[in-house]
């Protein structure tokens, strides 16, 4: 009787303990001895910088006990992330900061493997913020933020909320106050605003490197040719005034740009410069085969990834999601002003109350992601410079236009 009763708390005593191990939070597969560091180099904008130290702070308090960490954050540009990955997959950054049009080179080359728990990162994402972050549907990084894109600036001591919904109303008021209206005809990023609403595509070719281009079509309501007399319509107020984006910033600084179109790093400037008096909307429409055309924008957002040759995956992983997770996000929004790609942190009141990421937001329904082959650039930045400087070799347009964007070219 005695040695029953023994067993049966010593079962019952056994069933306890192993409730209580399962209650616990799983530690990843490569977890280290208690005497060994995990070691983890992590890829980020130098802006980031002190952002990113506080997020390593709080990862580091949140698995205290469970691993000793040594996080070493280096400045790597998102833009050109991908080359610099590649260019030595072993050695290069366990975690990393990167733009979305790099996800499908990435995943093609070993960099990224597919995310293991993806459901619950898609269900916690903005829809474009999940597409940006996937190939062929499957999610490959983790969503950062859901702001690279463009939207329009102004001064509202010279516009009204109606002026800013047209371009022509625009360039008539800047004239009027001897302003001008800036923007940067020397990238196809921008450009692109001009044709993404008229019916005319562009885009990758399946085999993810060349493009597909009908921009210099002769058929439908709207034709390549149109769009480029618009431009030079434009071109020719004396109140536009094709400028980079560092030059928009110094004209808003010195009073000369009193609206351009650029994006939300530069909020915090434009701010200072104008105070109470900045303005953000959506982008215009314009004038273009006798209708007007609402301008389009290229979209994008910014992906944390996890090098798949990562000696600590597991852990890297972990980083990858605190960086990312919700509290986070809020925090970037706070510190740096990026446009989260988490619903309820884009849901919420403070990113509601911003006018840029609220603008930047009201843009996306003209928008669309990024997926161009690297020909496009040079071709479209040549077209459209010769637009602002008026065509002055007076190329006839279906012949000059088709020289620079016909589809050969831009594949």
């Amino acid at each position: 009787m005695m040695r029953r009763l023994f067993l049966f708390v010593l079962s019952a005593c056994l069933l306890l303990l192993l409730s209580a191990c399962g209650k616990q939070e799983q530690l990843p597969e490569d977890s280290p001895p208690a005497d060994e560091t995990i070691a983890l180099t992590v890829w980020g904008a130098e802006e980031d910088e002190a952002l990113l130290q506080e997020i390593f702070a709080s990862f580091q308090a949140h698995y205290a006990g469970q691993a000793s960490f040594q996080i070493t954050c280096q400045p790597q540009s998102e833009s050109n992330c991908k080359d610099a990955l590649l260019g030595d997959l072993e050695g290069g950054a366990d975690v990393f900061a990167f733009a979305d049009d790099q996800v499908s080179a990435l995943a093609a080359a070993g960099g990224l493997d597919p995310i293991t728990d993806g459901a619950a990162i898609q269900s916690a994402s903005l829809p474009a913020a999940v597409e940006a972050a996937s190939v062929e549907n499957t999610l490959y990084a983790y969503p950062l933020t859901a702001d690279n894109g463009y939207f329009l600036y102004y001064n509202k001591s010279y516009f009204t909320e109606a002026d800013v919904q047209s371009l022509d109303r625009m360039l008539a008021a800047a004239e009027r106050a001897g302003g001008l209206v800036v923007m940067d005809w020397t990238s196809a990023w921008y450009v692109y605003a001009f044709f993404g609403n008229t019916g005319l595509e562009v885009g990758l070719n399946e085999d993810g490197l060349t493009n597909y281009c009908t921009w210099n079509s002769t058929d439908g309501p709207i034709r390549g040719v149109d769009v480029a007399q618009a431009m030079l319509d434009i071109a020719a107020s004396p109140a536009f005034s094709n400028r980079t984006d560092t030059a928009f910033l110094s004209g808003v600084q010195d009073g000369s740009v009193i609206a351009g179109v650029s994006g939300v790093w530069n909020a915090v400037a434009v701010k200072e410069a104008w105070g109470d008096d900045m303005g953000a909307a959506k982008l215009p429409t314009y004038t273009c085969a006798g209708q007007q055309v609402q301008m389009a924008s290229f979209s994008g957002c910014k992906l944390i990834g996890v090098n798949a040759y990562s000696q600590h995956y597991d852990w890297a992983c972990r980083l990858a999601e605190w960086i990312t997770s919700e509290e986070n996000q809020k925090l970037r929004f706070e510190m740096r002003g990026q446009g989260p790609a988490n619903k309820n942190v884009a849901d919420s009141a403070e990113i509601q109350q911003s006018p840029t990421i609220s603008a930047l937001l009201e843009q996306s329904e003209f928008s669309q992601l990024q997926r161009i082959g690297g020909k496009f650039w040079d071709p479209v930045s040549e077209f459209a410079g010769n637009m602002a400087l008026g065509n002055p070799g007076g190329d006839p347009f279906q012949l000059g236009f088709g020289k620079a964007l016909a589809g050969q070219h831009l594949e």
